[in-house]
């Protein structure tokens, strides 16, 4: 989940998760963290999950710095983040390019707000899943159809 962590003197943990974001680039959908670990993970309250999104440009063999982000991910707004679909889902940054920071957002109501987006997410999942059990349906019954000596 992080990079690299650290207590501070009030014994809160940070977990960084470490991203560069070369800004010359069209896309870039980096994977942040597990949606489940995310979640357990916030089931401390001293736990903070912090991004450091350091954004450069490559000026021959020098790379240039032009923005750092370290914020926690509470600060994300779900306008550039999204849900992708790998285990349990993937909470990911929707475009390298626009990152927007919402400082002013507790962490309950982000939390809620992840919550929200994953009772959207996960009926949508159910339904894809429906939709290739019918198409190996479709294969089986093919197959099925064959002579054994096929």
């Amino acid at each position: 989940m992080e990079d690299l962590a650290f207590r501070d003197m009030d014994d809160n943990y940070y977990a960084i998760d470490v991203k560069s974001h070369r800004t010359s680039t069209s896309f870039n959908m980096p994977n942040l963290t597990s949606v489940e670990r995310l979640a357990s993970f916030y089931e401390q309250e001293k736990n903070y999950f912090v991004l450091l999104m350091v954004k450069y440009e490559l000026q021959g063999p020098r790379a240039v710095l032009s923005r750092v982000h370290f914020v926690p991910i509470e600060f994300l707004s779900w306008d550039c983040l999204t849900v992708g679909a790998l285990g349990w889902g993937q909470i990911q940054i929707a475009n390298s390019n626009n990152i927007v920071v919402d400082a002013q957002s507790s962490r309950r109501e982000w939390m809620l707000n992840f919550c929200e987006k994953m009772f959207e997410f996960y009926p949508k999942e159910i339904e894809k899943i429906g939709d290739r059990i019918r198409r190996f349906e479709k294969i089986e019954a093919y197959w099925s159809g064959k002579p054994e000596d096929f």
